[in-house]
Protein backbone atom coordinates (compact mmCIF):
# COMPACT_ATOMS: atom_id res chain seq x y z
CA UNK A 1 0.00 0.00 0.00
CA UNK A 2 0.98 3.29 -0.69
CA UNK A 3 1.22 6.41 1.86
CA UNK A 4 -1.40 7.77 0.11
CA UNK A 5 -4.11 5.54 0.35
CA UNK A 6 -3.13 4.32 4.18
CA UNK A 7 -3.81 8.04 4.90
CA UNK A 8 -7.04 7.60 3.47
CA UNK A 9 -8.11 4.57 5.29
CA UNK A 10 -6.73 5.98 8.34
CA UNK A 11 -9.21 9.07 7.99
CA UNK A 12 -12.39 7.34 7.26
CA UNK A 13 -11.66 4.85 10.11
CA UNK A 14 -14.53 6.35 12.12
CA UNK A 15 -17.25 6.22 9.26
CA UNK A 16 -17.68 2.73 9.47
CA UNK A 17 -21.17 1.27 10.00
CA UNK A 18 -22.79 4.87 8.99
CA UNK A 19 -24.96 3.49 5.89
CA UNK A 20 -26.21 0.57 8.41
CA UNK A 21 -27.56 2.60 10.85
CA UNK A 22 -29.11 4.94 8.12
CA UNK A 23 -30.35 1.84 6.63
CA UNK A 24 -32.16 0.24 9.62
CA UNK A 25 -33.38 3.78 10.59
CA UNK A 26 -35.13 3.82 7.37
CA UNK A 27 -36.33 0.11 7.15
CA UNK A 28 -37.77 1.32 10.86
CA UNK A 29 -39.97 4.42 9.43
CA UNK A 30 -41.37 2.04 6.66
CA UNK A 31 -41.87 -0.55 8.88
CA UNK A 32 -44.28 2.03 11.23
CA UNK A 33 -45.33 3.34 8.18
CA UNK A 34 -46.65 -0.30 7.12
CA UNK A 35 -48.17 -0.89 10.51
CA UNK A 36 -49.56 2.00 10.81
CA UNK A 37 -51.45 1.20 7.32
CA UNK A 38 -52.42 -2.10 8.41
CA UNK A 39 -54.36 -0.24 11.60
CA UNK A 40 -56.09 2.29 9.95
CA UNK A 41 -56.73 0.73 6.30
CA UNK A 42 -59.47 -1.77 7.30
CA UNK A 43 -61.06 1.15 9.49
CA UNK A 44 -61.10 3.43 6.39
CA UNK A 45 -62.60 0.47 4.16
CA UNK A 46 -65.19 -0.96 6.52
CA UNK A 47 -66.52 3.35 6.52
CA UNK A 48 -66.14 3.66 2.43
CA UNK A 49 -68.39 0.58 2.32
CA UNK A 50 -70.72 1.90 5.31
CA UNK A 51 -71.39 4.36 3.22
CA UNK A 52 -72.54 3.06 0.03
CA UNK A 53 -74.85 1.00 2.45
CA UNK A 54 -76.46 4.32 3.62
CA UNK A 55 -76.47 5.12 -0.30
CA UNK A 56 -78.30 2.30 -1.31
CA UNK A 57 -80.80 2.37 1.73
CA UNK A 58 -81.53 6.09 1.52
CA UNK A 59 -82.39 5.29 -2.27
CA UNK A 60 -84.67 2.32 -1.75
CA UNK A 61 -86.58 4.63 1.17
CA UNK A 62 -87.10 7.17 -1.56
CA UNK A 63 -88.01 4.45 -4.29
CA UNK A 64 -90.53 2.30 -2.04
CA UNK A 65 -91.95 4.58 0.13
CA UNK A 66 -90.82 3.28 3.47
CA UNK A 67 -91.28 5.59 6.43
CA UNK A 68 -88.07 7.61 7.91
CA UNK A 69 -87.87 4.94 10.60
CA UNK A 70 -86.87 1.96 8.11
CA UNK A 71 -83.75 3.41 6.74
CA UNK A 72 -82.49 3.58 10.72
CA UNK A 73 -83.89 0.35 11.09
CA UNK A 74 -81.80 -1.55 8.15
CA UNK A 75 -78.74 0.31 9.16
CA UNK A 76 -78.33 -0.69 12.94
CA UNK A 77 -78.88 -4.19 11.94
CA UNK A 78 -75.73 -3.63 10.07
CA UNK A 79 -73.19 -1.74 12.30
CA UNK A 80 -71.41 -5.14 13.27
CA UNK A 81 -71.26 -6.20 9.92
CA UNK A 82 -69.15 -2.83 9.26
CA UNK A 83 -67.57 -2.92 12.40
CA UNK A 84 -69.17 0.54 13.45
CA UNK A 85 -69.47 0.71 17.06
CA UNK A 86 -72.94 0.26 18.54
CA UNK A 87 -73.26 4.35 19.86
CA UNK A 88 -73.33 5.31 16.45
CA UNK A 89 -75.88 8.59 16.28
CA UNK A 90 -78.32 7.84 13.18
CA UNK A 91 -80.46 10.84 12.32
CA UNK A 92 -83.07 10.15 8.84
CA UNK A 93 -84.79 12.74 7.67
CA UNK A 94 -86.89 13.49 4.61
CA UNK A 95 -87.23 16.69 2.44
CA UNK A 96 -88.78 17.43 -0.91
CA UNK A 97 -89.91 13.43 -1.44
CA UNK A 98 -85.82 13.05 -0.65
CA UNK A 99 -84.46 10.47 1.76
CA UNK A 100 -81.53 11.31 3.45
CA UNK A 101 -79.37 9.86 6.37
CA UNK A 102 -76.56 11.60 8.23
CA UNK A 103 -74.11 8.59 10.20
CA UNK A 104 -71.90 9.59 13.19
CA UNK A 105 -69.40 7.65 15.22
CA UNK A 106 -65.69 7.78 15.95
CA UNK A 107 -63.86 5.26 16.12
CA UNK A 108 -60.25 4.45 18.23
CA UNK A 109 -57.18 3.01 16.29
CA UNK A 110 -54.75 2.26 18.82
CA UNK A 111 -50.92 2.55 17.75
CA UNK A 112 -47.96 2.36 20.30
CA UNK A 113 -49.50 4.11 22.94
CA UNK A 114 -51.08 6.56 21.10
CA UNK A 115 -54.77 6.06 20.45
CA UNK A 116 -55.92 7.83 17.12
CA UNK A 117 -60.07 8.54 16.92
CA UNK A 118 -61.31 8.13 13.25
CA UNK A 119 -64.33 10.61 12.94
CA UNK A 120 -66.91 9.50 10.77
CA UNK A 121 -69.51 12.25 9.77
CA UNK A 122 -70.96 11.79 6.49
CA UNK A 123 -74.92 12.38 5.06
CA UNK A 124 -76.45 10.02 2.15
CA UNK A 125 -79.28 11.53 0.10
CA UNK A 126 -81.53 9.84 -2.38
CA UNK A 127 -81.01 10.52 -5.47
CA UNK A 128 -83.97 13.16 -7.09
CA UNK A 129 -84.82 11.11 -10.04
CA UNK A 130 -85.78 8.11 -7.88
CA UNK A 131 -87.94 9.61 -6.11
CA UNK A 132 -91.96 8.65 -5.49
CA UNK A 133 -94.48 11.22 -6.75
Amino acid sequence: MNKRSLNSWEARRGERGGSRIKFLIVLLVIGLTAYAGYLYLPVQFDAMRFKDLMQHDADVAATQGYPITWVTDQLKKSLSEYNIPANAIITPSQQDNRMSVRVQYTRPIEFFGYTYKYEFDETARSTAFLTVK
